[in-house]
């Protein structure tokens, strides 16, 4: 396999795909945005020492308990503590931004960490509507999302910078980017961020294999979904410059621990902040001791059991275990592992216990 491939990572250790690190960038009760970007911070050169193929973070809005609201300021102090890592979002929202913004945002981030960046997009808001409203400046939310293959093309043209004569943006160029290369005296780098389509349902995955770009899948908050859209993209997809055949990784909910107890308390807290979120009450995450003194009434508790249903949990073992049955089960190329848990210790923790699990580089 090309080690400068800048889609396909490699498989190290007895992990049968690469794995890599979605950060949500959780804030838990009596923890601050500072706590859990710093926290982000650590992982990331955790997940580096260890082997993690690349490490991602996600656009979210007006949400207490997330701090992820600006994924490119992210990824640029993230760049400045890393040296080696794929970094990149997953994923900035599209139609909540001009793309141009986004082609200056990530040609930036190109500039300063040449060759380590992805740009993975999604057209859902990554919030309600009225905060979505607010962000766009419009209340026509649908309109947006139904001009995403739109805005995509608009944006891969800003990144390559090749619109054609004639076009209302053809002097236009998204800067850093490709012009400076044209210009006299110019040295540029025509390299730009490979773009990955983000997806919950088949819409992107239909449109990923359209185009022949790499797609990423929600499996961690769309389990239900996760093989009718790899089936789609894998069934729909065409060639093209960027990869000769699919390639499709999934995000999954895991968290290890030592002991088994231990992961339960840890994910139970995500759940309960989920299932606040899913009920309009978003909050910061909360501790283990308030998740386990919450008394939740007979539909929440459906809720959470179908939610930690699809959260691999436990021991290292068990969660190797788990992880490779879904592998086997969905045949994805390559695992980005989220720990949505209230600890930043207990997330850090993890990471290194399923590095030990599959014998990844750097262990003890």
């Amino acid at each position: 396999m090309d080690t400068n491939d800048p889609v396909r990572g490699t498989a190290l250790g007895s992990a049968p795909v690469p794995l890599s690190v979605l950060d949500l960038a959780g804030v838990g009760s009596g923890l601050t945005a500072r706590d859990a970007l710093v926290a982000g911070v650590a992982l990331a050169r955790l997940a580096e020492a260890r082997g993690y193929h690349r490490y991602w973070v996600a656009e979210h809005h007006s949400m207490p308990g997330v701090a992820s609201s600006s994924p490119a300021v992210i990824l640029a102090h993230l760049a400045a503590h890393t040296e080696r890592i794929r970094l990149g979002s997953g994923g900035v929202m599209l139609p909540n931004h001009a793309p141009l913004v986004i082609a200056e945002q990530f040609g930036t981030l190109e500039a300063l960490a040449p060759g380590r960046i992805d740009l993975g997009l999604g057209r859902a808001p990554g919030t309600d509507g009225a905060t979505a409203a607010a962000l766009r400046r419009t209340d026509r939310l649908n309109e947006g999302a139904d001009e995403f293959p739109q805005q995509l093309s608009e944006l891969i043209r800003f990144l390559d910078d090749d619109f054609p004569d004639g076009h209302p943006y053809a002097r236009i160029h998204a800067i850093p980017g490709p012009v400076q290369g044209t210009v006299p005296g110019g040295v540029q780098s025509s390299a730009r961020p490979p773009i990955w389509l983000l997806g919950s349902s088949t819409f992107s995955a239909r449109l990923a294999a359209v185009l022949g770009l790499p797609f990423a899948f929600a499996h961690h908050f769309s389990a239900a979904n996760t093989e009718p859209a790899l089936e789609m993209y894998r069934r729909s997809f065409r060639p093209s410059e960027v990869l000769d055949e699919p390639y499709a990784l999934i995000g999954v909910a895991a968290l290890a621990a030592e002991e088994e107890k231990d992961a339960r308390r840890q994910v139970l807290s995500g759940a309960l902040a989920m299932l606040r979120l899913r009920t309009g009450r978003p909050g910061l995450v909360p501790s283990p001791e308030e998740a386990e003194a919450y008394e939740f009434g007979p539909a929440e508790r459906d809720f959470v059991d179908a939610w930690l249903g699809n959260v691999v949990h436990g021991t290292p073992d068990a969660v190797r275990e788990g992880l490779d049955a879904l592998v086997r089960r969905t045949g994805a190329q390559e695992l980005m592992i989220t720990a949505n848990a209230h600890t930043p210790s207990a997330r850090l923790r993890s990471y290194e216990l399923i590095a030990d699990a599959y014998g990844l580089p750097g262990g003890a």
